[in-house]
Formats: structure tokens, C-alpha cells, sequence
């Protein structure tokens, strides 16, 4: 075995998990997910059917990644994060197939903070900060910084996570990164 699964965990069979990936406490990894390598599962974390999770992931205790929720590579998933994919569950009238599920997609090196609940059918742009506790309702363009209820941009932050100041042309540098990045038509990018 390449990765490390605590003897708690449950991995059901087929499932895809990547060199050095480690599956912590209480732990369910369901049939046909693919993990890939050098991931961080932390405990009673739940991937379910299908998911696809990228490389260099990071999930916090208590995150359930229902099917239909793809994680690109380098996402962050804080503690207790909600994903959704029904938009209308009703117990009367179940949805419980995979032909109900409304997709959501986390693109590479996006941040998701603690308890944040991300309403299905919204893609996640690349590198972008949904901050503790808000409640994404709408697409987030990449590098956006989102906070609230529903979930709305205060600002642009690089692909380290710093807070981007844009300069009277559009410009700014983030020295963590060593990056500079433009604002034009409301999007950000990161430029030479």
C-alpha cells in the first residue's frame, strides 16, 4: 500500500488513492472515488461514489465530498466545509441517483474556510478564498476573496492567499507568491 489509511478508516472497493495520501480516524472512502497522491484526509472525513479528488488536497475533519463535487489540485478544505448536490431534497420524493446530482467544481488551489456551505451547480475558481462561514450561491471567479451570507467578493487575494492591492494602473505583487496580478473588467489575472 502507497498511502496510509488509519485502521478506522473504511475504503470500499474500487477506490483510487495516490502514493503518500494518509486517510485519518473514522475515515469512508466509497467505491470508485480516485484520491490522488499526497492528499490529507483528517478525521470523519466522507468522499463519496465517484468524487474526484486532485493531488496535494488538504481536508479537514468532518467535510463530507458528496458525489457530483470534483476538487482540483492543491484545494483546501477547512473543518466541517458543506458541500451540497440536490438543490430540493425533499424525503417524499427522493433524489438519491447519480442523474439528480447538480455538479460543483473547486478549481486548483482554491481555500475553502471552516463551516462554509457550498451550495451545488457553482464552480469555485482557481486559487480563490471563501472565508469562514459563508455561504457560496454564485460561480467565484478565480482569485476572488468571498465572505458572508450569501457569499460576496470583498476583494482579490494571490495565489498564496495574500490580499491583492491593486495599484491606479490595475497592478499589484504579492511577495509571497513573487507573482504580480492585473484587475481588469472585474477579473483578475495573474500577468508578467
Amino acid at each position: 500500500m502507497s498511502y496510509y489509511k488509519h485502521e478506522s478508516a473504511y475504503i470500499d472497493e474500487p477506490a483510487e488513492i495516490g502514493e503518500g495520501t494518509k486517510i485519518w480516524h473514522f475515515s469512508h472512502i466509497q467505491k470508485n472515488a480516485v484520491i490522488g497522491k499526497n492528499c490529507v484526509l483528517g478525521q470523519n472525513v466522507n468522499v463519496a461514489n465517484n468524487v474526484t479528488i486532485g493531488n496535494n488536497c488538504k481536508i479537514q475533519n468532518n467535510v463530507s465530498v458528496y458525489e457530483g463535487v470534483t476538487l482540483e489540485d492543491y484545494v483546501f478544505c477547512g473543518p466541517s466545509v458543506v458541500f451540497t448536490n440536490i438543490l430540493s431534497p425533499k424525503c417524499k420524493y427522493p433524489q438519491a441517483e447519480s442523474k439528480y446530482y447538480i455538479k460543483t467544481l473547486v478549481k486548483e488551489g482554491a481555500s475553502i474556510g471552516a463551516n462554509a456551505t457550498i451550495v451545488c451547480g457553482n464552480t469555485i475558481g482557481r486559487h480563490a478564498l471563501i472565508g469562514a462561514g459563508s455561504v457560496v450561491i454564485h460561480d467565484v471567479p478565480d482569485y476572488a476573496l468571498i465572505v458572508g451570507n450569501p457569499g460576496k467578493i470583498i476583494g482579490w487575494v494571490s495565489e498564496a492567499g495574500c490580499k491583492l492591492n491593486f495599484d491606479e494602473d490595475g497592478f499589484a505583487f504579492c511577495e509571497k507568491a513573487g507573482k504580480k496580478y492585473r484587475i481588469q473588467n472585474n477579473l483578475v489575472s495573474e500577468t508578467e
